[in-house]
């Protein structure tokens, strides 16, 4: 495992004397989870990523773990905070609530933006839930701004939820082994009228059909003949009683048809018959779509932002 202050990533920060701090790797990816669970849990009042989430992260083409990730630990070798680049463009830095006020994440916000520039980035950005004040304010404080909207939306679901029957020629049914190549064609194909790079194949699979949450029976899938025109791709989160939808799709040709709202509906009655009474789905403001989730009775719940900034030469 290379060390953190190789010449291919930028030297470690200075932490205070009692944090130490190395590169990740995949055996990692449990505490990192539950580092995490505890940032969503102290600004969202419960955790929100699967634990498959953050190792499909950590596999993602072209990032290197050794050179690309940092972890700070405590005295105690408790997980303190961690941070991740990608490509030179994406960014996540977390610092567990118990050690923040200590300086952890505008340290390793340093080597994140460091990071980027020696992989060739111009601009980097992250995520954050706008009820993350503190985060929000780092970011802020260190030149980076909103560029894009996020909304997680929720629907509630007392009764069970009616289907409407398919468009002429349209079939429907669930999600079978066999259909995850088409799936990806269809779901980045809708995706790259506004996502900046085409994901490969083995990136979109770690981050779907290949998560041990993705639930083919709640992931309804629609057919013009032999040919994949739409598809809600569904994950079922063990310790939650709500339904999640990852990924809706409907092929360009096919739009205004009807076919996102039967395959929407279809996912939530699967959900519904399962027990679930709420389901939700994430959407940002570059697809165009939240008007749509708005019609089938979805309502936001809470919002994010991207946060970007141009790195220039540090």
């Amino acid at each position: 495992m290379a060390d953190p202050s190789s010449p291919s990533s930028p030297a470690a920060p200075s932490f205070p004397a009692s944090y130490r701090s190395r590169a990740a790797t995949v055996a990692d990816a449990r505490a990192i989870h539950d580092l995490v669970a505890a940032c969503e849990r102290a600004a969202l009042g419960r955790p929100e990523t699967e634990p498959d989430r953050i190792a499909a992260d950590l596999a993602l083409p072209g990032l290197d773990p050794a050179v690309d990730t940092l972890l700070v630990y405590d005295a105690a070798e408790r997980l303190a905070g961690r941070a991740w680049v990608h490509g030179g463009r994406r960014s996540e830095v977390d610092v567990h609530p118990g050690h923040r006020g200590k300086g952890l994440g505008a340290a390793l916000l340093d080597w994140a933006e460091a990071r980027a520039r020696r992989a060739g980035g111009e601009r980097l950005s992250q995520t954050v839930s706008d009820g993350d004040r503190a985060a929000v304010e780092l970011l802020r404080s260190r030149g980076y701004e909103p560029f894009v909207a996020q909304w997680l939306l929720e629907i509630a679901m007392p009764e069970e939820p009616v289907v409407p029957g398919p468009p002429p020629g349209i079939t429907l049914r669930s999600f079978r082994p066999g259909d995850e190549r088409a799936a990806y064609r269809l779901t980045e194909d809708a995706f790259g009228e506004w996502q900046k790079r085409r994901k490969p194949y083995e990136e979109w699979a770690r981050h779907t059909v290949e998560l041990d949450t993705f639930a083919p029976e709640f992931s309804p899938v629609a057919f013009a003949g032999d040919e994949m025109v739409g598809a809600v791709l569904s994950l079922d989160v063990p310790g939650t009683d709500e339904g999640y939808v990852e990924r809706v799709a409907v092929r360009r040709d096919h739009r205004n048809r009807g076919i996102a709202r039967m395959l929407l509906q279809e996912s939530f009655r699967a959900f519904y018959r399962r027990g679930h009474r709420t389901c939700t789905l994430w959407t940002h403001s570059e697809t165009g779509a939240l008007s749509l989730y708005q019609r089938v009775g979805m309502t936001v719940r809470r919002t994010s932002a991207v946060y970007g900034k141009a790195l220039g030469a540090g």
